[in-house]
């Protein structure tokens, strides 16, 4: 199987090419168009700020790549929130796979923290890629949220409910890291392995 890794200078990228090596894959880390649009399943990960990660999309043509793949792609934390519309971290207008915008946690009370960091329990899971999971615990850590809408796959709670996972035909993303997620996490990439 040809898994592609997205390269643009997020963080994090190792400990997802670490976790796919874990089930045996040997994916490419690319920012390449061509082997992109070649891979069979594309994965999109990252920690960062997202102008700064779009506006390295954009200069190097990966923005409109990226739209236009139509095999598996899976978006991972930095890599769910630019597949929104916008995202109010940079103020910048991201890639519009799925219609909802990207917004920063307000707190409400001093015992609200900000980023969100830790395991948390996902709920509302209608998803392949939760396949064989029941009330599985992930982890996340961020800032910023992408609210619940029409492609919200996964529903989790930290100040108020929002989107832990979207789906919108082959775009698949997870606001939490599954390669930091144990054993469940594990079973998630291995269920968009099979997708």
């Amino acid at each position: 199987m040809n898994i592609a890794v997205v390269k643009y200078n997020a963080g994090n990228i190792c400990s997802v090419m670490n976790a796919l090596g874990r089930l045996g894959v040997d994916a490419r880390l690319t920012d390449d168009p061509a082997e992109l649009r070649q891979a069979d399943k594309v994965v999109f990960p990252g920690q960062g700020e997202a102008a700064t990660a779009m506006h390295y999309l954009r200069e190097r043509g990966l923005d409109e790549v990226i739209r236009s793949l139509e095999h598996p792609v899976l978006g991972i934390c930095v890599g769910q929130q630019l597949l929104c519309q916008h995202s109010e971290e940079g103020d910048v207008d991201c890639l519009g796979i799925f219609s909802t915008d990207v917004r920063r946690f307000r707190p409400g009370c001093a015992d609200d923290k900000v980023p969100a960091m830790g395991w948390n329990k996902l709920g509302n899971l209608r998803s392949p890629l939760f396949e064989g999971l029941t009330d599985p615990y992930v982890y996340f850590v961020h800032s910023y949220y992408c609210p619940l809408c029409a492609e919200t796959a996964a529903t989790t709670h930290h100040i108020l409910d929002y989107s832990a996972a979207l789906q919108r035909d082959n775009f698949f993303a997870t606001q939490f890291h599954p390669e930091k997620s144990g054993s469940v996490g594990e079973q998630i990439l291995k269920n968009f392995l099979s997708i």
